[in-house]
């Protein structure tokens, strides 16, 4: 699910954005020019050196190949 545009599904990237503490999960089509917030995907870090972490965690949170 996503801000802008709802669910989204298919072959997608994930990129985990980091402004000081304040973390942004965002998906694309694979290969499209447009990036959608992740709905829920907002949150602070209290050490910007687990975004490894999280990244890895929303990954596989996002990751349900059977639907």
């Amino acid at each position: 699910m996503t801000d802008e545009v709802g669910v989204v599904t298919g072959d997608l990237t994930l990129r985990s954005e980091l402004a000081g503490t304040d973390l942004t999960l965002r998906v694309q089509y694979k290969d499209a020019d447009e990036w959608y917030v992740v709905t829920g995907g907002r949150a602070k870090l209290a050490d910007p050196s687990d975004l490894d972490a999280v990244h890895t965690l929303a990954v596989a949170l996002l990751h349900r190949p059977e639907g």
